[in-house]
């Protein structure tokens, strides 16, 4: 299944940079942009309404078609860069795929399923959060999805575990552990214990030294 490509329509930044024409941008509605990953990085803007809008679908994995004056470059967004007073964004940004190239990439795993050792009464601990991966980006997957349904108590899921994915190379350790599950240990402190016989001894000591 091909990956879905998202779009957002942009314009070429060629003058007013500077922290004076970002203001003058954000005011606008436009959102100050920078692509990596070309000879040079590459300025441009987007509207903040349009990429609000597209935000609620996006992964740190989804690539975003940037249309810009009768072109577009494949690219991931790497940062996001907000005013923390005002809560608004004020500076994106991408990381350019070229097509047909292989990528090297992390992707997020999510669990899913209800553990059988953990209906037994065990607890279940993600280790590992995110796979490293090597793929051509069509096939680049938005996530991970490990089932964890048939886990026990004192069983682990690793990397090696995982199915296959078309076109996808796992490069992690393939014994690099993705989740385990295990008992709470409940000890009871035993100083307490082991002082009250100590403290027993040395009353009947104290005792037999009266007599």
């Amino acid at each position: 299944m091909a990956k879905e490509m998202l779009k957002l329509a942009a314009v070429e930044r060629t003058e007013d940079f500077g922290t004076r024409g970002s203001r003058r941008l954000l005011r606008q509605g436009r959102i100050p942009c920078v692509i990596y990953g070309q000879e040079k990085p590459f300025s441009f803007t987007v509207s903040a309404l349009e990429f609000n809008r597209l935000r609620g679908k996006l992964t740190k994995t989804s690539l975003i078609e940037i249309e810009i004056e009768g072109r577009d470059i494949v690219c991931f967004l790497k940062a996001v860069q907000e005013d923390l007073i005002s809560d608004r964004i004020i500076h994106l940004d991408f990381y350019e795929i070229k097509r047909g190239k292989i990528l090297t990439t992390k992707v997020s795993i999510t669990l899913v399923g209800t553990a059988v050792g953990v209906r037994e009464g065990g607890v279940l601990e993600q280790i590992t959060h995110d796979a490293e991966i090597e793929c051509l980006p069509k096939d680049l997957p938005d996530k991970i999805e490990v089932d964890i349904s048939k886990l026990g108590v004192n069983e682990n899921i690793s990397i090696s575990d995982i199915p296959a994915i078309e076109g996808v190379k796992f490069l992690d350790d393939p014994d690099t552990t993705v989740a385990t599950i295990k008992y709470v240990r409940q000890d009871v402190p035993a100083a307490a214990d082991e002082a009250a016989p100590a403290e027993g001894e040395q009353a009947a000591a104290d005792k037999d030294a009266k007599k």
